[in-house]
């Protein structure tokens, strides 16, 4: 009787579980289980940092997907907003008279096209050449500030965007080289008749890919 006395004395004495507030738990952030991909700028640009926070009010509050679009490519690094030509941007905007071009990245100049027709171009920078070359044709270079109060919706704009995978490396991303049908390029010492050249690239030493 004594020993089940002191264990129900022992007993009253614990906290009440469904009570405390000392419950043991699972740090679901720290332990990696809450997975939030959230795109966020990296930059510690202010301006970005500013037109970030800009298109993400707009986006939220107007139900543009212009909006939407532009505040997640400001958000990206910097190799997803690769730069264009001022040839690719006439290429572009032919028979968009009237029309803003909108580039969420750098324009820049190409010395091979010779004539620069009348543009508005928005984007995030413009090389001296490119900028001069524009404003001389009687053309306009904005910013995404203005653009904002100049068409917040994204009304007569012309969204384009550089070549992603004009880089170098994306050469050899892929099948591996040498597998049937690939096209992907070897990581070479250079480039000549001793460097991956012999088996499986010749018919007269073995085969050919």
């Amino acid at each position: 009787f004594g020993s089940s006395h002191l264990g129900q004395r022992f007993l009253a004495a614990l906290p009440d579980p469904l009570s405390c507030s000392c419950i043991m738990g699972i740090d679901i952030e720290a332990g990696g289980r809450k997975k939030v991909k959230k795109r966020e700028v990296k930059s510690k640009n202010p301006y970005l940092r500013l037109l970030c926070q800009l298109y993400k009010f707009l986006a939220r509050r107007s139900e543009s997907k212009f909006n939407k679009v532009i505040s997640k490519r400001l958000n990206m690094s910097d190799r997803n907003r690769p730069p264009l030509s001022l040839s690719k941007l006439i290429k572009n905007m032919e028979n968009k008279d009237g029309k803003i071009a909108v580039v969420v990245g750098k324009v820049t100049d190409d010395k091979r096209v010779y004539e620069v027709p009348e543009l508005k171009v928005c984007a995030l920078g413009f090389t001296e050449t490119a900028r001069s070359r524009i404003v001389k044709a009687g053309g306009e270079c904005l910013t995404f500030d203005s653009l904002a109060m100049r068409s917040p919706l994204g009304k007569g704009t012309v969204l384009l965007r550089g070549p992603v995978k004009a880089r170098e490396a994306e050469r050899h991303f892929g099948k591996a080289p040498g597998v049937p049908n690939s096209k992907t390029a070897p990581y070479v010492r250079s480039k000549g008749r001793k460097f991956e050249k012999a088996r499986g690239r010749r018919r007269s030493r073995g085969f050919k890919v």
